[in-house]
């Protein structure tokens, strides 16, 4: 019905009498008579506190563009505005529907209005259009978005997203915000005015909703603001810093961490070279706690993309990331285990010799723990590295260091893991060390050979003692409640 609504907008008559019933669009009256001047006294009341009233006196919302002078189509604009601020409940499907229908012909106008490159838009224009966007997009979420994730326990992604009833004028308002925001007729010296930091912190909010089309939408919405209103960028990145600090340190609830990181991977993209101090803060305070939450997973890829790009940009950072991931690594959740394995290999590729040789022992300390893990698939992909060229070039010109913290782990593996594949790669790993250089690898063996004699040595004489100590305790009477300590 809207479409039929859209395409035929009346055209003013010398003849229209001002008794009988306004038909708003088309050439047939809608069911309810007086329904164009009730909504359209409804979106004045609603109005009334945001728009100053001389700027839409006289001016009729339900006229078409095509239907007024140039001179009057910002006004027009401005009252078209107005009559898009009354908001509707969509909970009731049955309710509204008509007023539904004509709100949603009127943000199609509006939007098709914005799209056709109009004049520069007045201050009071744009003063109307954020104020639209604002009554229409900045609202309270439903208990359900804040309680499904505690009352299923933890987040693991696979539960279906909710859609947000009223998507069919939300996303209308956001396409009108993405086209506003990218129209050349938009002054960013005026609109910088209206886009602050309120309506900024507002929009970062909504990213928490569930429904993952509004998340998309304000995606593209942030990262529009991010690149037209420089002014703005230091303020945007301390929220998204707040945001991801409470998500690490309180919460642990947020559905809009992945689209923040992804915003954010293009923003690290562009920036110049040295890189900022404060940049630098960002990804140590902000981005590398990241990897502390249970539901790293749903953002994995996004983070991890963030944390490259700034080691690309300044490979001295590596040392530090690698740092901040021994100090989170997962030692009981095998899933975040094979993450941190991956993203460590995407680091290592970039490394320079320097920063590895100051991280070279805890990080291979730490990687032999995950070649002796009983879970397959953390030794299975601790393993895989040695598929990797660039990490088998930094382990050859550190070998003196590197192999006597790793020839123990791959020794008791071939000796004791019970998975097969597991034991073939261990077999094809220690067989490149060897080849790389066989009498080093020969001394290693021997040293942990060694080792092992004497541990089993005082395990035998640790046991014979207790039998000892036991045989002693057996000969000694015990009478009462009086016992002979053995120490």
């Amino acid at each position: 019905m809207w479409k039929q609504i859209l395409c035929k907008i009346p055209r003013k008559s010398q003849k229209h009498d001002r008794d009988s019933s306004r038909i708003p669009y088309g050439g047939s009256k809608i069911s309810s008579p007086n329904l164009g001047s009730s909504l359209a006294n409804a979106a004045k009341r609603a109005s009334a506190a945001v728009f100053p009233a001389s700027l839409i006196v006289g001016i009729e919302p339900l006229l078409a563009f095509k239907d007024v002078p140039s001179s009057e189509k910002m006004n027009l604009f401005i009252s078209k505005l107005s009559l898009c601020c009354v908001v509707f409940d969509f909970t009731d499907p049955a309710k509204n529907i008509q007023e539904k229908e004509l709100k949603q012909a009127t943000l199609l106008e509006l939007l098709d209005f914005v799209l056709q490159n109009p004049p520069k838009f007045s201050e009071p224009a744009i003063l109307a259009s954020f104020k639209m966007c604002s009554i229409n997009l900045f609202r309270v979420f439903p208990p359900s978005y804040r309680s499904s994730q505690a009352s299923s326990g933890e987040n693991d992604g696979d539960d279906e997203p909710k859609f947000d009833p009223s998507w069919s004028h939300l996303q209308l308002v956001y396409d009108f915000l993405l086209k506003f925001l990218a129209s050349a007729s938009l002054e960013a010296k005026v609109a910088k005015k209206y886009i602050d930091c309120s309506f900024i912190l507002r929009i970062i909010d909504l990213f928490d909703s569930e429904d993952p089309r509004e998340r998309d939408c304000l995606k593209a919405i942030l990262h529009r603001i991010y690149g037209k209103f420089m002014v703005h960028r230091p303020f945007i990145r301390k929220c998204v810093s707040n945001v991801f600090s409470r998500f690490v340190l309180e919460t642990e609830k947020h559905n809009g961490i992945a689209e923040l990181l992804e915003i954010f991977g293009s923003v690290i993209t562009g920036f110049a070279l040295p890189l900022k101090e404060e940049h630098k803060i960002f990804l140590l305070r902000a981005l590398i706690p990241l990897h502390k939450p249970k539901s790293l997973a749903i953002y994995f890829s996004q983070l991890s993309f963030c944390v490259i790009q700034f080691i690309e940009k300044e490979p001295d950072l590596a040392c530090s990331v690698i740092l901040g991931l021994l100090k989170y690594w997962p030692v009981t959740n095998t899933q975040k285990e094979v993450m941190f394995l991956s993203e460590l290999e995407e680091i290592l590729e970039v490394i320079n010799i320097s920063e590895f040789q100051k991280i070279m022992v805890p990080l291979f300390c730490r990687i032999r723990h995950c070649i002796n893990s009983y879970h397959f698939q953390v030794a299975e992909r601790a393993l895989f590295l040695w598929n990797n060229d660039q990490i088998l070039n930094l382990i050859a010109h550190n070998r003196q260091v590197i192999f006597p913290v790793l020839f123990p782990a791959l020794v008791f593996n071939t000796q004791n893991h019970w998975n097969q594949h597991v034991l073939n790669l261990t077999l094809n790993a220690r067989k490149t060390l060897e080849e790389m250089d066989n009498m080093l690898a020969s001394s290693c063996i021997s040293s942990y050979n060694e080792e092992r004699e004497k541990m089993n040595e005082q395990v035998e004489k640790r046991k014979k003692t207790w039998e000892h100590l036991e045989k002693v305790a057996n000969l000694q009477p015990v009478s009462g409640n009086t016992a002979v300590l053995v120490t």
